[in-house]
């Protein structure tokens, strides 16, 4: 039980701490919450002239001060409540199971009238801004994206848009970029077959009668494979595979 000396001791602290922070709020007009605009706190009657950017700064502000105006007029609610609870003669008991508060707590936490156990501030909030889904990688939502499918997924579908268009430079990749139509991920990547050689090669529709049609794309696979002394692109074919590859 707490001792009436250790309570004054307490409600001293408590009312020290609400007249600074009432001084504070009345110096400030609560964080600038009553202003009448909030473009006045930059001095400035209007944003139809700002770059977007001096906007943006404004807003990241003006929604600190809310944050900051939020967290000191809770902070007085619960000096508020811890000193009617003095007065009452409730102070240092949990108000859910009504067991006494340890001492330790209370020195730490001079506002609280819950125990730790039953604390309502002990649960953490998921709650997160719609906006951070829209920052979020555009992978991993769909079926195909975590699988090793080759159906067209919301990988290929960013792939496509980004080809038009992006803030990245060749300076943001690690390897060279032949130009700037190219300043995106995966950019080599093949475009409607997977193997090289899918896109000179068919066969009928019972996958018989395989044929080569000549392009530059044949060209170049076969002085690839020319260069590198091979046969095909994962290696040199058993002595028994030869003679069906070449006819």
């Amino acid at each position: 039980m707490l001792s009436p000396d250790k309570i004054n001791v307490l409600r001293q602290q408590l009312e020290d701490t609400k007249q600074t922070l009432q001084a504070h709020l009345d110096q400030n007009d609560h964080y600038q919450m009553e202003q009448e605009h909030p473009y006045e706190t930059v001095s400035e009657l209007s944003a139809y002239d700002n770059h977007p950017g001096d906007l943006g700064t404004e807003l990241y502000e003006r929604e600190k001060d809310l944050a900051l105006n939020e967290h000191a007029e809770k902070e007085m609610k619960d000096i508020n409540h811890a000193l009617q609870a003095m007065a009452s003669g409730t102070y240092g008991v949990c108000e859910v199971c009504g067991k006494e508060i340890d001492e330790e707590r209370l020195d730490a936490i001079p506002t609280t009238t819950y125990c730790k156990e039953h604390s309502p501030d002990q649960v953490v909030s998921h709650d997160r801004p719609v906006e951070e889904k829209v920052l979020m990688p555009p992978y991993g939502r769909f079926e195909y994206d975590e699988s090793e499918g080759v159906a067209f997924d919301a990988e290929d579908t960013w792939q496509i848009v980004q080809r038009y268009g992006t803030s990245e430079s060749p300076s943001d990749f690690s390897d060279d970029v032949e130009n700037y139509d190219r300043t995106y991920v995966e950019s080599e990547e093949n475009e409607g077959y997977v193997e090289d050689y899918e896109n000179f090669v068919g066969t009928d529709m019972y996958g018989q009668n395989v044929t080569v049609y000549p392009s530059i794309k044949h060209e170049a696979y076969e002085d690839a494979l020319d260069e590198e002394g091979i046969m095909t692109s994962f290696g040199d074919l058993h002595g028994y595979e030869k003679d069906p590859y070449t006819e």
